[in-house]
């Protein structure tokens, strides 16, 4: 299976090369993330595009350093809802309603089941919520970029807050979660690039129940 082969050729690349990939590809793995499935549907988080260099200069400081960071061609930073708002789920189920050109009555009594839970919850558990949906959407750009030959490297060594200050995002209702440098490995400068992957076996890994 062609994907299967991609998934093991890609690894978490530790140095970069600068070269640009192109927008279509960028676009793909975007819109691989955009259509990632969220409870509810409800897709609490936003992806920053970070191709400005001179911002990315300033990211890495706070990124642990990570040469990634600036030698990428574009930094994907996905940053979740703060919390829940009756507005955003609003939102959402109004967008619902109109793409699809009408009401639903069980839709339209599920929507008033999610507004008097997540609203009235916790921001920090909402919070904690919305990024393990930002997380599903994380992992289809990472197997989108496989699909692509495009390198990426997870990152969550960073300084969130630092992050949200630089690119804006507590203005927006928004905490950065994950970093997804994404670009092409620099094979002479990784020491990764040639070594085995390493993975459980699909026999400690799975279990059966007939």
């Amino acid at each position: 299976m062609e994907l299967l082969d991609k998934l093991k050729w890609r690894y978490a690349a530790k140095a970069m090369n600068g070269e640009k990939v192109s927008e279509e590809k960028i676009a793909n793995i975007i819109e691989a993330a955009r259509l990632a499935p969220t409870s509810s549907g409800l897709q609490p988080f936003e992806i920053i595009v970070v191709k400005n260099q001179a911002i990315k200069e300033v990211i890495r400081p706070v990124a642990w350093n990570q040469s990634m960071i600036t030698d990428c061609s574009h930094l994907l930073v996905f940053a979740a809802w703060d919390t829940y708002t009756e507005e955003r789920i609003n939102k959402v189920f109004d967008l619902t309603n109109e793409v699809r050109g009408f009401k639903n009555e069980g839709w339209e009594n599920y929507r008033q089941m999610l507004l008097r839970s997540y609203p009235q919850k916790d921001a920090e558990e909402n919070f904690n919520h919305a990024v393990k949906q930002a997380y599903i959407a994380f992992s289809a750009a990472i197997i989108a970029a496989a699909y692509e030959g495009v390198d990426t490297t997870p990152i969550e060594g960073f300084d969130p807050a630092a992050v949200d200050k630089i690119l804006s995002l507590t203005e927006k209702g928004l905490r950065s979660c994950v970093l997804l440098p994404i670009g092409y490995r620099d094979s002479d400068a990784d020491w990764l690039v040639n070594l085995e992957k390493v993975r459980k076996s699909t026999e400690d890994l799975v279990t059966v129940v007939e």
